[in-house]
């Protein structure tokens, strides 16, 4: 999947974002700057956040939860070190509550469910993305095929 734009990847995300409910979770991967931030930003649109919520990178926050439809908590893990710091974040609780995004999952991929969509995003030549969806379990491919069905 290809998004040319910082707003055509917002409209993905927010597009994936209606199809999601509480104990979805997307796994982003990609360098900094890649736009895993400006992905989550439109998960937010689909998911009901306000608009007028600043959904930020939670970098040194490592952890934030934005009211919605459905709840999201967006989660950083780039800052973290140790897996041991991984239970201070509290996202054993959001996983059965909440949609859960998690930047940088891959630095420890056993802090989640293994059944999750993961998104890797690398840039492209052009400046654009090139987003690749991977479906780990049935869930994760319902909404990867929801997002196509919307995508046309």
């Amino acid at each position: 999947m290809i998004a040319p734009t910082a707003a055509a990847m917002q409209e993905i995300g927010e597009r994936l974002g209606r199809a999601l409910v509480a104990g979805d979770v997307i796994a982003l991967s990609g360098p900094l700057g890649a736009g895993k931030t400006t992905f989550v930003q439109g998960l937010a649109r689909g998911t009901g956040v306000p608009a007028g919520r600043h959904v930020a990178s939670p970098t040194f926050a490592l952890v934030n939860e934005h009211p919605g439809r459905v709840p999201l908590v967006h989660a950083d893990l780039y800052r973290i070190a140790d897996p041991r710091e991984l239970d201070e974040l509290g996202l054993s609780d959001a996983f059965d509550r909440a949609a859960v995004a998690i930047e940088w999952l891959d630095r420890f991929p056993d802090a989640a469910p293994p059944e999750r969509l993961e998104i890797e995003i690398e840039i492209a030549d052009d400046g654009g993305r090139r987003l690749t969806l991977r479906a780990r379990g049935e869930r994760a491919v319902k909404l990867i095929a929801a997002l196509r069905d919307q995508i046309g």
